[in-house]
């Protein structure tokens, strides 16, 4: 028979087990990108032969024209996802990404971590971006990725109020931190065969931004994406991801 003290120990560590598993739960369900626990998100449906390059954090003035460009030379379609506060400084930017033929979501004004930001902030923050992107390219935007993929229903029960779809990976790395191209592609090029040996299509991102920093190098990240694309141009098909839905 436990003693008192025994009682309150072994209640105390359930508590803090139970405690410990919750808060994994959450993490689970709020950062990791197939989790659908609070509720789903595109990632990529089963057209193996499919590839959606997408891109996060800009428009960067340092590096997006660079992107845009070797995009524009194999006629490659990409999905940017704009930092609304950046879109802000830089208009005529967003406007050259629209006017390349890619699609354009939002990904927030400022880049918190929604999963832990205030109702009332989240949706300023969301709102904001999309009435500056509208603004600025005369079209409704229709697709959100979440900062850091970080959501909980709030989040994305907002999106979808905003008349937005949230959107998620199921291909990425490190490029915002490696300085090897060479290694971001191969990373990436061993998750396209992963997909596609599961059968699904790769939504892939990229960085072409930086949310700390307006001029971030992507320079690493570029140059992946030229890689990428001389890769498997012809055996893949390049989508945005409105060809999804």
């Amino acid at each position: 028979m436990l003693s008192p003290l025994q009682t309150g120990l072994v209640t105390g560590l359930g508590a803090l087990t139970t405690a410990g598993l919750a808060l994994g739960g959450y993490a689970y369900a709020a950062m990791w990108p197939p989790s659908t626990l609070f509720g789903p998100a595109l990632r990529a449906p089963q057209r193996p032969g499919d590839l959606a390059l997408t891109f996060d954090d800009g428009p960067n003035p340092a590096w997006t024209p660079q992107l845009l460009d070797h995009l524009a030379e194999h006629n490659i379609r990409a999905t940017f996802f704009l930092v609304g506060r950046y879109a802000q400084v830089v208009p005529d930017l967003v406007r050259r990404i629209q006017q390349g033929g890619h699609l354009i979501g939002n990904h927030s004004w400022s880049h918190p971590n929604l999963a832990f930001t205030a109702a009332a902030k989240v949706r300023e923050e969301l709102r904001s971006t999309q009435d500056t992107l509208a603004q600025i390219t005369g079209q409704p935007i229709r697709y959100f990725r979440p900062p850091f993929g970080a959501r909980r229903p709030y989040v994305l029960r907002t999106a979808r109020d905003l008349g937005m779809e949230p959107v998620l990976w199921n291909a990425i790395t490190n490029d915002w931190s490696e300085p090897s191209a060479q290694r971001i592609t191969l990373r990436l090029a061993t998750r396209i065969v992963r997909n596609q040996q599961r059968g699904f299509a790769t939504n892939i991102v990229l960085h072409d931004g930086g949310h700390l920093a307006l001029g971030a190098n992507r320079g690493p990240s570029v140059a992946a994406a030229a890689d990428l694309i001389r890769r498997y141009r012809y055996s893949h098909h390049f989508v945005t991801l409105d060809a999804w839905r």
